[in-house]
């Protein structure tokens, strides 16, 4: 419990222990509001807009922000702090939000206005009914990007003075968000219940929660004008880049809808396959990167590289580990914990079924995804986002034809190829800049280790779907016919057998193979 008081000072392993809890108590969240979802609109074209109506508020904080409130920002205020000038940068924190929420606003209202032409541009697949209830959504949905913005630069003082209490909760009231506002709205204003709800959860946690925190360890905010401020064009030397440049980490879920969007039904089974898959990777990649980035960025400031490499090196190699571990049960599994997770009321066994195809496309990845992220924070924590950005950009442009080329070939299930293969290239084009600016060698990771876990997910994978097989369940996640009555109990025993033997057969390659990830983990955990 001392943990989680807003004044404890974290160390990268305590912090990276509270956010990995926080990102799985908020991922749990995020599946019982994906749940509600399906039970209330399953793949229809309520779903179909809801899903779609988050494509522009996010693009207009991801052109105009860049992810520069959490990013870029703990890199400055660490060296304000690192060099004693706080009280300067509380004075640039001012200027750089106030200038922000002028720009941002300006571009909201902007946005609130060509909502319609963008909706009918982006998703020229919907009918016109579904396009028209996107953009009430969207409209809805557009003014929370403010809260964020206010609440990432907040969370960032949080984060320089090594304080993560903040960044643990606020996602979990953002996800409880949606959750309420249906419960209590749904009945008299149907699906705008949903989206009013994340506009008040966005409110409520991301904004509220890092303000109140950063209150109490003095900061105060006040509303200042000074294009003149050292600390502003320092922000916008670093963010420029993020803002004009493009990611294919972001881009991703955006190109998948945009081509989705000609397929009925297919925005809403991917973008649920996509939230699942990608929760054990928040977990992994998410919180270990918010956790390590002013950690890098204080050894950078520090000029100690060396350290700086190996830790970063270090990270990649036990993130990437895991996730080779993690996605091979979340491959065999994906039948069962779909169908468990949405099968009923307005989500068929033919939707669970090509939902779980989706999953376990995207699962395959998950060690790249969780790999790219920590190399992304190592230019970041180095204050360098002009080579990520060049980079992200190239590949995003040159990956929009392989999407294109695999949607025209394979439909839906092509996206979710074309998914994989983009983010491979994103990471290993990463990893080699870093090698070749002698900043994190290729040289450095754990090779051995990483091999390990992969023959160890390949092993307990393989057996779980065996398993599996033999219990009744055929591949691409359907049941016998004489297996349909019990179908929602087999999911859940076909889960606890399937991790049961995951678990012994993972744990028993690794001790087997020399891996001291078992006797680290447990260790790491109080239990041995």
């Amino acid at each position: 419990m001392r943990l989680l008081r807003p004044s404890h000072t974290h160390t990268a392993f305590s912090a990276t222990v509270i956010l990995m809890v926080s990102t799985f108590l908020s991922r749990i969240i995020g599946l019982v509001r994906v749940q509600y979802i399906v039970w209330l609109f399953g793949r229809g074209m309520e779903a179909d807009a809801l899903n779609a109506a988050f494509v522009l508020p996010d693009m207009i904080s991801y052109f105009l922000v860049g992810g520069a409130a959490s990013i870029t920002f703990v890199t400055i205020l660490t060296r304000y702090r690192d060099t004693g000038r706080e009280a300067e940068g509380e004075r640039s924190l001012s200027v750089i939000l106030s200038t922000m929420y002028i720009v941002l606003g300006s571009a909201i209202v902007l946005a609130e206005i060509f909502a319609p032409w963008f909706v009918h541009r982006w998703f020229n697949g919907f009918d016109p009914e579904r396009a028209a209830l996107c953009v009430r959504l969207t409209r809805i949905l557009l003014p929370a990007q403010l809260f964020f913005l206010a609440g990432g630069i907040f969370g960032a003082v949080l984060m320089t003075r090594k304080q993560f209490s903040a960044q643990a909760f606020a996602p979990l009231i953002y996800g409880l968000g949606t959750i309420v506002g249906g419960l209590l709205l749904v009945k008299q204003i149907g699906v705008s219940s949903l989206a009013i709800g994340t506009l008040v959860g966005a409110f409520a946690g991301p904004f509220l929660l890092n303000y109140a925190f950063a209150r109490r360890t003095g900061l105060r905010y006040r509303f200042l004008i000074d294009s003149q401020d050292q600390g502003l064009r320092e922000w916008v030397r670093m963010s420029l880049p993020l803002m004009i440049g493009v990611s294919l980490v972001t881009f991703d879920s955006w190109i998948i809808v945009h081509f989705a969007s000609k397929v009925g039904g297919a925005v809403s089974l991917m973008s649920y396959a996509k939230q699942i898959s990608s929760a054990p990777t928040a977990m992994l990649a998410q919180a270990a990167g918010a956790a390590s980035m002013p950690f890098f960025a204080s050894l950078w400031s520090q000029e100690k590289r060396y350290e700086f490499a190996v830790n970063v090196a270090d990270s990649v190699s036990r993130v990437a580990g895991l996730g080779l571990l993690a996605a091979s049960g979340m491959v065999a599994l994906a039948g069962p914990l779909v169908e468990l997770l949405f099968l009923g009321r307005r989500f068929s066994s033919g939707d669970a079924h090509e939902c779980a195809t989706y999953f376990a496309v995207f699962s395959v990845s998950m060690s790249l995804w969780a790999a790219q992220s920590i190399y992304a924070r190592a230019f970041y924590a180095a204050g360098n986002t002009f080579i990520p950005m060049a980079a992200g950009t190239a590949i995003t442009l040159a990956s929009w034809p392989i999407y294109a080329a695999f949607y025209q070939a394979h439909g839906a299930m092509g996206l979710a190829v074309a998914s994989d293969l983009g983010i491979a290239l994103q990471t290993l084009v990463i990893a080699l800049l870093l090698h070749q600016r002698r900043m994190v060698s290729l040289a450095s990771l754990d090779y051995a280790e990483m091999g390990r876990c992969l023959l160890a997910g390949l092993a307990a994978g393989g057996g779980v779907w065996g398993v599996l097989w033999g219990l009744g369940r055929l591949p691409g996640g359907l049941l016998h016919p004489h297996l349909a009555a019990q179908i929602r109990w087999m999911d859940l025993a076909e889960l606890v057998v399937g991790c049961a033997l995951w678990v012994v057969i993972t744990r028993w390659v690794l001790e087997k193979t020399g891996s001291a990830l078992p006797r680290v983990a447990m260790k790491r955990l109080g239990l041995g």
